[in-house]
Parts: C-alpha cells; structure tokens; sequence
C-alpha cells in the first residue's frame, strides 16, 4: 500500500490528488455538505478520509461534536461530492439556511463546532518488514485513504521526528525484550529474525544492544510530545513506553536480552516522573514470563486459565462546550465498544496519573481501555487492544478486511485520533 518513501502511493490512491488542490476549485454558492456519521452513514471510516482530504486541499472543516455522531460539515466545492461518492461515503446537500439552523441546535445543545484547517503530517513508528495487518491503525488509514510515512528507530534516533505532527506506536516492545515471546517462539523464525534485525539496527546506530536503543528512542518519543507533538499509541506500546521510561536509569531486563543481570532493587529505582499516564506499576524481570509486569490488566500473555477476558468497555460522554478534547476523542455514532484483546489490552484503573483523563472504562472490570493526557505543550492518547474487529488477534491470523466493518466504532476511535491535531485548539471553559 506505500511506497518506498513510507507514504501511500498516490497512484494506487488518484483521489489523493485532490489534496494537492488538483481538483478543487473555488465554491460557487454557499450551500455546504454534510457528512452524517450517526447510523445513517453508510461508510464512516472512508468518511474521516473525505475530511482529510478537504483539509489537506485548502478547505477547512466543521467538526460538529456531538452532532448527529460527530459529523463534518464542508464547503460543496468542486470534485468532492463526486469524491464521496466513489468512495461510498453518505452526504447530504446543505443549504445555508439549514446551515443555520444547525448552529442554532449546536449552540443551545451539548454540542460544537470545531474547525479542522491544517492536515497533520502523519508518522507510524513501524519497521519498514511489518506487514500493514499487524497495526490497526496503517489498517484504518490504507483504508481511509489518509496518508502517512513509515519511520523507526533510525529516523528518530537522527532527530527527524520534529518534521510530524502527530506519531503513532503499536505493538513495539519499547524495553527491548521483544514482547518477552522467548518462553514460548523462540525457535520460530520470525522471532529468530526479529531479534537478528533488532539487534542489527542498534549495533549500526551505535548502541551496545537494543535494550540500549529502545532507552535512546523512548526519551526522544517523549521530549517529541514535551516539545508538541501528538501521540497516539495502542496495543503493547502503551503500558512498555511507560516501563521503558520509568527504567531509563536502571536495568529493567534479564542478560538474555542485554547482557547484564537486572538491578536487584529494579523496582524500587523506577521513576514514575519520566512516564507518560502511568504510577505505581511493577516490572516482571524474569525472561520465561511472557507477562511484562503488573501494568497489563488482562495478561493475555498467561494463558487462558490466567487472563482476564477482554470486556466491552463505556466511553465517557464529554460536553464539548466544556471539555472539546476528550469530547473530539470520544465522537462516536454509540458508546459501547467490543472488547478485543492486544498483547496491551487494558490498564488498571488504579495504576492511571490523576492528571490523566479517562475516556472509555472496561465494562464490569476496574480497568482503563482509552485515556488521554498532556505534557509540557504536547498531548497523548492511550488505546488498549491491538485490533477493534479481531478479538483475539492470535499470532498468524488473516489481516482484518476493514470493507467488512465500514461502520466500526472501534476503529472510529483511531480515526478521530488521526483528525484531532488538524483541530484549532480551544481553551476549555471554566
């Protein structure tokens, strides 16, 4: 689906043409389109692409939260109803009349507008060999027609995270353990070969081994969003970037992985500072366990006699007025999401910084699936689970074709995380 510079082949994609303004020419009335995204749309996920690409051509749009699912509201210029169209995305003509009205009903309702106006440059922290099934998110975007460049640790480690705007992270290992699979795969190849290229890489960019590297690149993820940037992570690379940065002055890994024991007193040396949302949590040293420690809620690792199931989870309802960005986060045509499990599945409750918010909670489980939180001037976001419409996700499994699940509310979660750094940021009211 990209090409060799990591960005979707605009070849294989035409449409993504019109983001370059080749197609879109001035309005020539007033009247706007509307993009229903509550149960009457018929594709939303290809719809967050027809807001990229109207942002990304020089015309802004509407976000309108809480409005009929989250909807969009654009200018009707040339190119883009016949755009939608192909695409298979709902839109319905909008006079400036009824225009009006909407923003009568916005303005005395639990609802608002939101402009998105810059589209955000988009990176996925992702080895050039992975396959685009093992992250739910190149899934979403292939799918959406919104591109993106593929980066990994050389990019970062030469300081080229500065030119995105908004990075994602998915199942990475970020202590350098390799999902801590050696009890169970490692005489597979692939675990073979992902060792070899692991270790490989961090011997090229100077390091004494990976668990070196990934230390390096953790430290440089997060002055990324110190300094601005957006993050958004799911699966494994939520709870290992905290672990990995609460270990960044100790020895957090067994010498299989680094050549030197871990520090007797590991747990007691974590600094809880250097993590983005989570507190408290304890790491599991030992290289034949498959659980990384006490911060994966479900421990889908263990077995099934050991874990606990993956629950459908709530999302919490924002006022927009008041709280625009968890509001944006949570924009959704229901609030019930299925649980599916991810080598990270859900965190527990207890274990989240008060100055996190919590934006979905697991059903019947004291455990945290969504949460978003703010350092320095940048900002985070925290998506348990691997795969929205695969429960399971066992090793091997068929990719997830997303032309199945066109309506997926799950998956409407990575996507609102895509759109949300093109949004002029407002100020919560007090």
């Amino acid at each position: 689906m990209t090409g060799e510079n990591g960005y979707l082949n605009p070849m294989r994609f035409p449409s993504l043409l019109l983001a370059a303004g080749l197609l879109f020419l001035s309005a020539a009335h007033a009247d706007k389109l509307l993009i229903p995204m509550d149960l009457s749309q018929t594709d939303h996920l290809k719809a967050y692409g027809i807001a990229y690409l109207s942002v990304a051509g020089g015309h802004p749009v509407e976000w309108l939260l809480n409005y009929r699912g989250g909807s969009f509201l654009l200018d009707d210029v040339q190119g883009i109803k016949k755009e939608a169209a192909k695409r298979g995305v709902l839109f319905e003509p909008t006079s400036e009349a009824e225009v009006d009205r909407i923003y009568l009903e916005i303005e005395s309702s639990n609802m608002d507008k939101v402009l998105l106006e810059k589209a955000p440059r988009i990176a996925v922290y992702t080895p050039l060999t992975k396959q685009p099934w093992d992250d739910a998110v190149t899934l979403a975007m292939t799918y959406s027609e919104i591109p993106y460049t593929k980066i990994y640790d050389k990019e970062i480690i030469e300081g080229k995270l500065s030119q995105y705007d908004w990075l994602h992270l998915h199942h990475e290992d970020f202590t350098g353990q390799y999902s801590k699979f050696y009890s169970t795969f490692r005489s597979a190849p692939w675990y073979v070969n992902n060792v070899a290229a692991g270790e490989k890489t961090a011997d090229e960019l100077g390091f004494k081994n990976n668990v070196v590297l990934k230390k390096a690149v953790v430290l440089a993820i997060r002055d990324y969003v110190e300094k601005g940037g957006f993050l958004f992570a799911m699966c494994l690379a939520c709870n290992t970037l905290d672990m990995a940065l609460a270990s960044v002055k100790t020895d957090a890994v067994d010498a299989l992985f680094d050549g030197t024991p871990p520090s007797p007193h590991l747990n007691k040396e974590l600094d809880y500072n250097l993590s983005l949302a989570f507190t408290g949590f304890s790491i599991d040293a030992d290289p034949m366990s498959p659980s990384h420690g006490d911060l994966d809620y479900n421990q889908v690792n263990m077995g099934p006699l050991k874990r606990k199931p993956a629950n459908d989870f709530i999302l919490f309802d924002f006022s927009p007025k008041y709280d625009p960005v968890p509001a944006m986060l949570c924009q959704n045509h229901t609030d019930l999401i299925k649980g599916f499990f991810g080598l990270a599945t859900s965190f527990p409750k207890a274990m989240v910084k008060k100055s996190v918010t919590i934006l979905g909670e697991a059903n019947g489980q004291d455990a945290v699936r969504y949460l978003h939180g703010n350092l320095g001037q940048g900002q985070f976001t925290y998506y348990g689970g691997h795969d929205p419409e695969d429960y399971s996700h066992a090793v091997g499994d068929a990719p997830t074709d997303l032309s199945l699940h066109k309506n997926s509310p799950g998956y409407r979660l990575i996507l609102n995380n895509v759109l949300y750094p093109a949004a002029r940021q407002k100020k919560r009211k007090t």
